[in-house]
């Protein structure tokens, strides 16, 4: 069955196998609960097994690669043709944690990781992350403030997240090749986070902001609140500075100077 990479679902097999036995060695396989998002043809699941998973189970949004994917590895997987944002990671995993490896499609991971995080319970449903993404998103994601590329999706993923960057993967790795290179995170959980009475204002506040990221954030501020001069002095923020320049930690004193005044 000769498979086609398919524009629409934002599909680049990973075919340079020493990028994905390095990605197998990121992190412990043996013995764990493995969940692999996109898998494609199969060129990583078939290096995860080789590490003895407790199980592996993978998510394909394509039939025809399901297809072939069945074919190829029979029992020795779980598939599930979905979309991935369809899915209910939480009730799939069951009692068991995921570690999670996933070549997400470039069109929809950010979308797919902020569903992630703001949905997140107390106890998340995986003790760790190993995702590749177009290397402009990632470097988005572990930005540092005052950097152009700091904005929204910083301030969102690192608020549940420890965030490690891998390494990077140029274009030659991948059939068929993009236009773009392409980097590896790491993610853990954080055992102590910001807590918030709804992770859904951490999007309000931030795309309030980075909506306007040339203008000082006291525009943003007057949309949020009635007074942003009193917030200014009370968080000791400079209603002068852009949105790249204050840190996460300011961002979310911000969120709960906001939820105060809606509670």
């Amino acid at each position: 069955m000769k498979i086609i990479a398919k524009k629409s679902l934002g599909q680049n097999f990973l075919i340079d196998k020493d990028i994905i036995y390095k990605i197998s060695q990121i992190t412990k396989i043996h013995r764990k609960n493995i969940l692999e998002i996109g898998p494609g043809t199969g060129n990583l699941t078939e290096f995860i097994l080789k590490e003895n998973p407790k199980y592996l189970t993978v998510i394909e949004k394509d039939e025809n690669l399901c297809q072939k994917l069945f074919l190829r590895f029979k029992d020795k997987i779980k598939i599930i043709n979905n979309d991935v944002l369809k899915e209910n990671l939480e009730i799939i995993s069951s009692n068991e944690k995921f570690t999670v490896f996933g070549n997400l499609p470039y069109n929809i991971s950010t979308e797919i990781v902020c569903k992630w995080v703001l949905n997140l319970k107390k106890t998340c449903w995986f003790d760790e992350l190993v995702l590749m993404f177009q290397k402009e998103v990632a470097d988005r994601i572990i930005a540092k403030e005052n950097t152009s590329q700091f904005g929204r999706l910083t301030v969102l993923m690192n608020w549940r997240l420890n965030i490690t960057k891998v390494f990077d993967i140029g274009p030659n790795s991948f059939s068929p090749k993009p236009k773009i290179e392409s980097t590896v995170l790491h993610f853990i959980p954080k055992k102590n986070f910001h807590k918030f009475k709804n992770s859904k204002n951490i999007e309000i506040v931030t795309r309030t902001f980075f909506n306007q990221r040339r203008k000082m954030i006291k525009n943003p501020l007057k949309q949020l609140f009635n007074d942003p001069k009193d917030i200014s002095n009370k968080l000791n923020i400079d209603l002068n500075l852009r949105p790249q320049n204050l840190s996460i930690l300011q961002f979310y004193e911000i969120i709960n100077e906001y939820e105060k005044l809606r509670s």
